[in-house]
């Protein structure tokens, strides 16, 4: 089953209710709560509410979006803090950043760093219940097919997944072949279309075809996914309620 969802970080500057009754009124069915705007991780009570208040407009939770960087040593919250709001909101999955560095700058010690912290933490989540998954992105050592599966391959755990999300410029045989090479370790899906980089915003209806084979290649594997939207053009709850009605039809016609 493919559960279509949004990330509320498309809509930072709006509340968590707002958010909510969009997501209802699209026909939507999951949200992932971010941990920079709408759940900030030391905020408990918070996190209990947005997760209560999800539910009971009958939508799931599907992660907890946080921006805890493996390894880093930058400032940020210990991962144990950001643990205690993914537990409070009711949040499955944590969202986590692989590492400072993008892979083509990474050296052995980046690598171990990343992965040591990786299998540390999904410890400590399997023990309260949840998973943790890799952000496939630019700047982390996620960043290519093959970069992602490296990291994957040197962290299973059975609390370790990853999203996925097309990487921008790539044709879509590029990022078909590593979704599906990586498909039995990914559990979510950021959904946009953005083409060639990340400051062209289109329609997800413009990128109807590379979303097909995306979406059908996720709806292969016979395994549950959120399709979560992510980001819009002009970040208009008007574009989203567009995009919104484009991704239940993709589904449609994927299942």
């Amino acid at each position: 089953m493919i559960r279509p969802g949004l990330c509320s970080v498309t809509f930072r500057p709006a509340t968590p209710r707002e958010i909510v009754g969009w997501v209802r009124e699209a026909g939507l069915a999951s949200i992932e709560w971010g941990g920079d705007k709408h759940v900030p991780p030391a905020d408990l009570g918070n996190a209990r509410q947005v997760g209560e208040m999800t539910r009971q407009a009958g939508l799931a939770v599907a992660s907890y979006g946080s921006y805890y960087r493996l390894a880093g040593v930058r400032p940020q919250p210990g991962f144990e803090e950001i643990l205690a709001a993914a537990v409070a909101l009711g949040a499955p999955l944590i969202r986590v950043w692989a590492g400072e560095k993008d892979a083509a700058e990474a050296n052995e010690a980046d690598w171990s760093a990343v992965a040591a912290d990786a299998l540390r933490c999904a410890d400590l989540a399997a023990a309260a219940g949840c998973k943790i998954g890799f952000e496939w992105h630019g700047g982390t050592l996620t960043s290519g097919n093959a970069n992602a599966r490296r990291l994957l391959d040197l962290t299973v755990h059975p609390a370790i997944t990853a999203y996925w999300q097309p990487e921008n410029g790539r044709e879509a045989d590029y990022c078909v072949a590593g979704l599906r090479e990586n498909l039995a370790r990914i559990s979510q899906i950021h959904v946009f279309h953005w083409f060639p980089t990340s400051a062209e915003r289109h329609p997800l209806a413009a990128g109807t075809d590379r979303w097909q084979a995306y979406l059908g290649a996720v709806a292969a594997s016979g395994r549950d996914h959120d399709a979560l939207l992510e980001f819009v053009k002009g970040d208009a709850p008007g574009q989203f309620a567009e995009d919104a009605r484009t991704l239940l039809a993709l589904l449609q016609s994927s299942s």
